[in-house]
């Protein structure tokens, strides 16, 4: 992964496109916001595949074996209809995340036809990715596993299958965000669930007993879904709370993951905080910084074009 164009101490040689690059595509760059994004790496599409597991498994176990066979019909409602509302904000900002472009520069397009539409000042000087042999904006990094030069990039999360970038990482938050306020809530249900149900002076099942009349499933079954409920949770709630304070810092500092790690001195103008935030989520502050689905737009028939490392969904 490289730094800035303009910085020549990274880890990776630039060199100035002085020379023509031979049969590689090119043309003006696309925004990500013009097709849906799909990268196909195997770790990535099963940690994927994972984090869905893991949250419809909250959800089965907070609504089947806790609030369905609760006695208290608005106890049940409220907090089933809070915790699956959660859980769709959660799973939406995933798909979100890992559909979304996450800034990548065209590839190929360093070329000599396009540098001379550039119009370049006498004495400019630009940068390629010997990777991927596209012209590299400042602030760009090449990630290995997209194989793409991304704008801004942060990192890359297996978890979402997808980079985090300049287009993706208010959606990136949001899943963290709401992750961590699903995995209290699932955990404060959980402990009042213990607390109401389960009688310590039994001896009968690890020297307490559930009540056979607090879940429609056997006691044995109940308090083992509920102690895997209660583990999985602690671990998402550590993962993603730390996460979610990460990219906030990040964002308030306009400062990505890499450039902090590789202590890169700014040669941009750094954004005020209240300044990142609003050009991460968008606008001044309102409901919209938090809804996954702000600005989704109906879609046509989505036509596949594959690629070594990724697809590229458009339409």
């Amino acid at each position: 992964m490289q730094s800035s164009g303009h910085r020549l101490h990274d880890v990776e040689q630039h060199r100035p496109l002085l020379e023509r690059e031979e049969g590689l595509a090119h043309g003006p760059p696309l925004r990500g916001t013009d097709r849906v994004w799909f990268i196909q790496d195997g770790c990535g599409m099963i940690c994927a595949v994972m984090t869905w597991f893991l949250v419809l498994y909250a959800d089965f176990v907070v609504t089947f074996v806790m609030l369905l066979p609760s006695k208290n019909f608005w106890y049940a409602l409220i907090n089933g209809v809070t915790f699956n509302s959660l859980a769709v904000l959660a799973l939406a900002s995933h798909l979100r995340t890992m559909l979304t472009d996450p800034g990548a520069v065209p590839k190929g397009n360093a070329t000599k036809e396009y540098m001379e539409s550039l119009q370049l000042k006498p004495g400019e000087v630009i940068y390629k990715c010997p990777k991927c042999c596209s012209i590299k904006p400042e602030r760009a990094h090449h990630c290995s596993i997209c194989k793409r030069c991304i704008r801004k990039m942060d990192h890359h999360c297996p978890w979402v299958n997808n980079c985090v970038g300049e287009n993706n990482q208010r959606f990136f938050v949001l899943f963290t965000m709401y992750i961590a306020l699903i995995s209290i809530y699932a955990l404060c249900l959980s402990g009042l669930q213990f607390f109401t149900c389960v009688k310590w002076q039994c001896l009968s099942f690890s020297f307490f007993c559930f009540l056979p009349e607090c879940s429609d499933f056997s006691p044995p079954v109940a308090v083992m879904l509920m102690i895997f409920l209660c583990l999985e949770g602690l671990l998402f709630l550590t993962f993603t709370a730390v996460m979610f304070g990460t990219q906030i810092h990040s964002i308030c500092n306009d400062e990505t993951e890499i450039e902090r790690l590789k202590n890169e001195k700014p040669t941009w103008e750094r954004r005020m905080r209240w300044d990142g935030m609003r050009a991460v989520f968008g606008g001044q502050p309102s409901l919209l910084w938090i809804n996954p689905f702000a600005g989704l737009r109906p879609r046509g028939l989505l036509t596949l074009r594959s690629r070594r490392g990724g697809a590229e969904f458009s339409v």
